[in-house]
């Protein structure tokens, strides 16, 4: 897949307000802080089309971007450790939960985890949850490159232990650029 034009489109804070479209969506979606914005930054060439901080939860919102004028990505809020009150960690889990649930739009979801932390429980959760729902979804390990070798075969035997049904998996760096074009061809199949 080649991204000509990438813009942001809109910012939805409740599933009344997504955009009334046929356009197939690709859903970004992990913990907070796990480089979702990066990742969407760096798959479009433009260093500022989705906000990124150090501090979780930046994102706080459902961020539509159009790509290519054929299809969105869609940047969700992270789930997990966020420096928010409880009952706006509530609101984002029924936002995230409804829109993952009853988007006829999705035609695939991408789920980052830091391929630091590989096994932690809210994301094997987000698996059984996209499992239950039936949502293609990959797998995209972050922060690929902070790994030693012996680290990186650990991680992808621990993520094919609880993750049977993805479509692929993918090592990222968003410094090196390494699993750029990997995902770039696995996003191909499913832009519609």
């Amino acid at each position: 897949m080649k991204i000509d034009s990438a813009t942001f489109y809109k910012s939805c804070s409740e599933l009344k307000g997504l955009p009334v479209s046929s356009l197939p969506e690709i859903v970004f979606v992990g913990r907070s802080n796990v480089g979702k914005s990066t990742l969407l930054n760096t798959l479009t060439g433009r260093k500022a089309l989705a906000k990124t901080s150090s501090t979780p939860g930046k994102t706080q919102l459902i961020n539509y971007f159009t790509i290519n004028d054929r299809l969105y990505f869609v940047d969700l809020p992270g789930y997990g450790y966020a420096k928010v009150a409880k009952g706006q960690r509530y609101e984002w889990g029924r936002l995230l939960g409804g829109y993952i649930s009853e988007r006829e739009e999705i035609s695939l979801v991408v789920l980052l985890i830091d391929s630091r932390h590989p096994d932690m429980e809210s994301d094997q959760q987000m698996i059984e949850f996209l499992e239950y729902y039936q949502r293609p979804y990959g797998i995209v390990l972050t922060k690929y490159d902070k790994l030693k070798q012996k680290e990186k075969s650990r991680v992808r035997k621990a993520l094919k232990s609880f993750s049977l049904k993805t479509k692929f998996i993918v090592n990222y760096s968003a410094l090196s650029g390494e699993g750029k074009e990997s995902l770039l061809e696995q996003l191909e199949n499913y832009t519609g």
